[in-house]
């Protein structure tokens, strides 16, 4: 006898945001389990605009709409970071789940708030760090943990790319920008994950936009099995262009071009008294993979890689690098 089948998991979207098409629309296109069924922007017009561009059903020019629609059973939330935590609250209080993007809200405090709620209900919370679900990551995270490296000495992670623009929401304190925000989340989350840890900061320094926004940061790491490390990342600076990691152990090293998205050109390659592999992965984007995950924890209750836990460690590394680099911490919006 055949079982019924699973009704999809209908998504509605908060904002018209640009990297939705390639988070979300694009990979529900190839995935039966996912339906983008709304969309809800402040402006109408644009709204309507963007439904009809990626053929979605339902408009809102309210979030509070959206998120309370009880033919929605999920809420994507690409705003800007300061309205993250706000956002995941009401959808969290809407009964809806959530799949979050970085960082997952302006500070740990605030992640900590989140993860409490996402704790007491029975909701889907998941931080939307897409490189982690993609068999890359999963592969160096076994090549670590097989003991090949020996035992690790360094992890290094950099996410480095140019955003002269200075007038875009990531440069704006009020909104939660910085570059430790939007491109130094996934150095710290890699140097999390590479380094089987959640470490410690030791110093920070800072190039600055201004008084409180961050261009550009370096932190010096200590994790609690004795290893040591670096994050950088940059929206302007000299590292025109970095995106790598590398872990260095007493028998080996592993090294990683493109560790962030790795359906574009990439590389990991392995130093060890096995010699010397160069591995490549499939170029299926690690976005499909993610939506995949979401899908499977709401559908069939499986676990996430970035639960609301996972986050609070992220979170309250980024603000002791805020901290040691003497600027203020991200505020919610």
């Amino acid at each position: 006898m055949n079982e019924p089948a699973i009704a999809p998991l209908r998504i509605g979207i908060l904002g018209a945001a640009r990297i939705t098409p390639a988070a979300l629309i694009n990979p529900a296109k190839s995935n039966p389990e996912v339906v983008v069924a709304a969309v809800a922007a402040r402006n109408i017009e644009r709204a309507r605009a963007y439904a009809k561009k990626h053929g979605i059903a339902q408009v809102y020019d309210d979030y509070d709409a959206l998120v309370t629609a009880p033919d929605i059973d999920a809420v994507y939330i690409p705003l800007p970071n300061g309205l993250h935590g706000k956002w995941t609250r009401a959808a969290l209080a809407a009964g809806k789940h959530v799949l979050c993007e970085k960082p997952f809200t302006a500070n740990a405090a605030e992640a900590r708030e989140i993860a409490d709620l996402a704790k007491d209900s029975d909701r889907v919370v998941m931080e939307a760090f897409h490189y982690r679900y993609h068999p890359l990551t999963l592969a160096a995270e076994n090549i670590i943990a097989s003991g090949e490296l020996g035992t690790l000495q360094r992890v290094d992670t950099a996410f480095c790319f140019p955003l002269p623009r200075f007038s875009d929401i990531r440069y704006n304190y009020d909104l939660a920008g910085g570059a430790l925000m939007d491109a130094g989340c996934y150095a710290v989350h890699m140097a999390r994950v590479l380094g089987g840890e959640t470490p410690e900061v030791t110093a920070a320094q800072a190039k600055v936009r201004d008084p409180r926004i961050d261009r550009a940061m370096r932190a010096d790491l200590r994790f609690p099995g004795g290893h040591t490390g670096t994050i950088r990342c940059s929206m302007w600076s000299s590292d025109i262009l970095r995106v790598s990691a590398r872990v260095i152990g007493d028998q080996g090293e592993l090294h990683i071009l493109n560790p962030i998205a790795p359906q574009l050109p990439h590389r990991l390659t392995v130093r060890s008294a096995r010699g010397k592999r160069t591995e490549r992965f499939t170029h299926r984007p690690t976005y499909a993979y993610q939506l995949d995950a979401f899908a499977a924890a709401v559908l069939r209750g499986e676990p996430v890689k970035t639960p609301p836990e996972d986050s609070v460690a992220t979170m309250t590394v980024i603000d002791a690098i805020y901290t040691a680099a003497g600027l203020p911490l991200r505020q919610p919006s």
